[in-house]
């Protein structure tokens, strides 16, 4: 026989719309939980002095208490001394007593001394009416006298309130609160509604969630609005819009609350960050975890707001997921070689992602919804001979814009976007459920139905669901052979030659092909501390980055980038109005500058990390260091092209024009701190190398004579050596007379201004890797920079000492600690900005172009020295 399973009844529209109004509430940034005792926390008892609360309501309020951005009251009609003593709670928890007019035990001494007089004439004149009644009783508070009469026979209860309404509770400067069987007679005008109103004020709460269940509750309830939510517990009219039957009943939706919001405060799906893969077209970018699961996607552009932020948000933040319906890991992910291709295999199901374009007219006709076509279009190809379990969950503007789902034979529409959204799937039978604001859709696909593949298209910027003319394998196809003509056309070194190719590859990726732009990374506000607030937007273009990028590229064959980029920061320098000295340090891609530094307070953050940033207030600090990487690379694409474009001789010019008027201020260095400006020894070391690669063009492919130009390298050079060197420490430290040390100093010799061997150079070198180094990573500083928390080992400093090694003769150190760096990559090559040498994982946006470019350095520089 087999066991009988009891099947639970089925959600009721109203309890389907509470979980909703629970799970909408428990994404809030700030939220006040706040309840009544009697009948809500703790069942309704004859005997007041034996209410307990609920073992189950006590356990999920202490744990809510315990969150971060959350707080927890009980408001109460009990005297707060009482309350305090019978409750229980742990100190996190905030009691609120006598309906609100007690915030704290010492509250009766606050009380002016005509209401203490006016509580104690009150009280007399009830003793006298309650004197010899059976089953009355007067609770006695600091500000008030409350009149039970639960124990009492009706006709008593009905004379003791006609009594006192008629009688005390007319007099002056009386405040009355009738409950269920009591009545009480305040000499402070307050019930529970302004204290919930104090209660918000105080910890600037974004929305309340009030349960109770007498009529003074009510109160409360009425001062609710906006993403609040009142739930009534029993029955009776009520102002609150949602209701259950009993405390036992509010105790389980507390549990679902604490739930909900402890998996959306700490991530849902915190898969560490080097483990995702990067998916690229030149347009746009996005992430796919191991799982097959795209939780990041931008668009238009990677520096537009994401229709898909779980990688920040969790599932409410938008997602699009396919998985075998029987479950399990999958067998592994790999990317199809030279390409940016993902596949994910299980047993019986494969997975293959990739992004295209509209480069074709046949992609253009099927755009043809009043827009000039496709802007992106996302591939996801089902092959295989098992069922799938596809999960739609677009959520365009980071989650904050709510859409609704049209489904039809060939697919869905996202309908309520600013931009159209279509996805192509034939023959897929959508279930589609509404949820805090917004519809998602999943459906179960038969894949030998579908005779062994599918494939799922999401196309941007078109309405769409009309047949693509082109077979899917041809498009694909056409979309790979370009990434695969230029790795093969790349010049790669014997060393991590594997490893090179993906880091080209990426950084290719991470260049917009429309504009010229490079980015810094992909992706913001993935922290470099899990559950710090080291959160920053990586999504725009650094000129220095982006120069150092195109180098690494260069340094592989490829001049497209770099030819690109220099165009790109033509136009920015053109925008300075003949200032390249005011030239910013970042800039969106389209290459203006960026709008105010905002924080998206509905998203919770990677693993908790918060908060999550769109934009960078480094856009307005000034950082010297940024015209040498650029001037680095263009006397890089001139001696490998063996000419100088006129918009380039226009770079040049203006970057040692910025040098000469600026390098002698003080500025914010290369990381950004947040810090007053300083005399940063590798900003100086960068205004030197601008000057020393503008000579080396001139020299070069130019007239040769510049003398001012010699003059000012001159100075500039004498200035930091003299002046960045630091007798008591003994090596280049992070600014003038600063003894703190600094990765970024290791460019005192990597630049060329000291010699390999200069005693100098030795001994910054050994000071760096004395005080920053630790295993596998190099740290950029120990100094304090003025934010809270600690980082990760940056990559990019990994790959200086792994170069400073190699110049300082130190071959078989700079060997193992480049493999050092190399096992720290993601399964499918991929290195985010940081690494974690104590918690083995990466940090920071991701993938990251410092890292990759830096890994293409070293191994270019270990080929060349072998």
């Amino acid at each position: 026989m087999t066991e009988a399973r009891i099947k639970e009844p089925a959600l009721t529209e109203a309890d389907a719309e509470l979980r909703s109004a629970i799970g909408r509430i428990a994404r809030v940034p700030s939220l006040l939980v706040a309840c009544d005792y009697d009948g809500t926390l703790a069942p309704i008892v004859t005997d007041p002095t034996r209410a307990v609360p609920l073992p189950e309501s006590v356990a999920a309020i202490r744990a809510l208490a315990s969150l971060p951005q959350t707080t927890v009251a009980v408001v109460s009609g009990r005297a707060l001394r009482d309350l305090a003593t019978l409750s229980r709670l742990p100190s996190e928890v905030h009691l609120v007593g006598s309906h609100g007019s007690e915030f704290d035990i010492g509250f009766v001494e606050s009380l002016a001394p005509e209401l203490v007089a006016l509580r104690s004439r009150v009280l007399a004149q009830l003793e006298v009416v309650v004197r010899d009644l059976p089953g009355v009783r007067l609770e006695v508070k600091p500000a008030s006298v409350a009149v039970h009469t639960r124990a009492a026979e009706p006709a008593i209860t009905a004379h003791v309130v006609e009594t006192v309404r008629a009688g005390v509770a007319s007099w002056p400067d009386v405040h009355v609160t009738q409950g269920k069987e009591v009545i009480e007679l305040s000499v402070v005008a307050t019930h529970k509604g302004t204290a919930l109103d104090a209660l918000r004020m105080q910890l600037s709460a974004s929305a309340v969630l009030f349960l109770g269940d007498d009529v003074t509750d009510e109160n409360a309830f009425a001062h609710l609005s906006g993403p609040d939510v009142g739930i009534k517990i029993g029955d009776g009219e009520t102002q609150a819009t949602y209701r259950v039957a009993s405390p036992l009943d509010a105790a389980r939706l507390l549990g679902q609350l604490l739930e909900t919001r402890r998996s959306w405060l700490y991530g849902e799906r915190a898969v560490p960050i080097e483990r995702h893969s990067m998916l690229s077209n030149g347009r746009t970018v996005a992430l796919v975890t191991p799982d097959a699961r795209v939780n990041w996607l931008c668009h238009p552009k990677p520096d537009s707001a994401a229709i898909f932020a779980d990688l920040l948000g969790g599932a409410p933040a938008g997602h699009f997921t396919v998985t075998p319906q029987r479950g399990g890991l999958p067998l592994g992910q790999r990317y199809r070689p030279g390409t940016m291709t993902v596949e994910t295999r299980w047993s019986g199901l494969t997975v293959t992602d990739w992004l295209g374009g509209a480069a074709t007219a046949s992609a253009e006709r099927i755009g043809s919804s009043g827009r000039s076509g496709l802007d992106s279009t996302l591939h996801r190809s089902l092959t295989g001979s098992t069922s799938a379990v596809v999960q739609f969950a677009p959520r365009p503007e980071f989650g904050q814009v709510g859409i609704r789902l049209q489904a039809s034979d060939e697919g869905l529409l996202v309908l309520g976007s600013s931009e159209p959204v279509a996805l192509h799937a034939p023959g897929v039978d959508w279930t589609i459920s509404h949820e805090n604001g917004s519809d998602s859709a999943s459906a179960v696909v038969d894949l030998v139905a579908h005779g062994g593949e599918l494939t799922l298209e999401l196309r941007f910027g078109a309405h769409s669901l009309e047949a693509h003319p082109t077979p899917v394998a041809q498009r694909q196809s056409e979309q790979e052979q370009p990434w695969l003509d230029w790795a093969s056309s790349l010049k790669l070194p014997g060393v991590a030659r594997e490893h090179v190719l993906r880091s080209a590859l990426t950084l290719r990726g991470l260049a917009h092909t429309p504009t010229g732009a490079i980015l810094a990374a992909a992706t913001t506000s993935l922290p470099e501390e899990l559950g710090g607030i080291r959160n920053w937007d990586y999504r725009y273009c650094w000129p220095r980055d982006a120069a150092m990028t195109a180098r690494a590229l260069v340094d592989l064959g490829s001049l497209h980038e770099a030819e690109g980029l220099l165009r790109w920061i033509d136009g920015c320098v053109a925008r300075t109005g003949g200032h390249p000295e005011r030239l910013h340090p970042l800039y969106t891609l389209d290459g203006y500058e960026l709008g105010p530094e905002a924080v998206i307070e509905t998203l919770p953050g990677y693993a908790g990390s918060r908060p999550v940033r769109v934009g960078n207030l480094a856009n307005r600090q000034l950082q010297l260091d940024v015209f040498g990487p650029v001037a680095d690379l263009l006397a890089a694409v001139a001696d490998e092209r063996g000419s100088v474009r006129p918009e380039e001789w226009r770079v040049i010019e203006a970057m040692v024009q910025a040098v000469e008027r600026r390098w002698h201020e003080p500025d914010h260095g290369l990381w950004e701190a947040r810090l007053a400006p300083r005399h940063h020894v590798y900003s100086k070391v960068m205004c030197w190398l601008t000057v020393d690669r503008a000579l080396r063009v001139v020299g070069t492919h130019g007239d040769g004579e510049r003398p001012e130009w010699l003059s000012l390298r001159e100075r500039i050079g004498q200035d930091v050596l003299k002046n960045g060197w630091h007798d008591e420490v003994g090596a280049y430290t992070v600014a003038y007379g600063d003894e703190d040390m600094d990765a970024s100093s290791l460019w005192i010799g990597l630049s060329g201004l000291l010699a390999d061997d200069d005693p100098r150079f030795l001994a910054t070198v050994l000071k760096v890797e004395a005080e920053l180094r630790e295993g596998p990573v190099v740290y950029r500083y120990r100094w304090d920079d003025g934010l809270p928390g600690r980082e990760g080992g940056f990559h990019i400093c990994t790959a200086w000492l792994v170069e400073a090694y190699l110049r300082t003769g130190r071959r078989g150190d700079a060997e193992e600690l480049f493999a050092q760096m190399l096992d720290t990559a993601g399964p499918t090559g991929l290195l985010p900005e940081q690494y974690d040498p104590m918690g083995e994982r990466g940090l920071g946006n991701h993938p990251q172009a410092y890292s990759h470019l830096g890994l293409i350095r070293c191994a270019l520089l270990l080929d060349r020295h072998m």
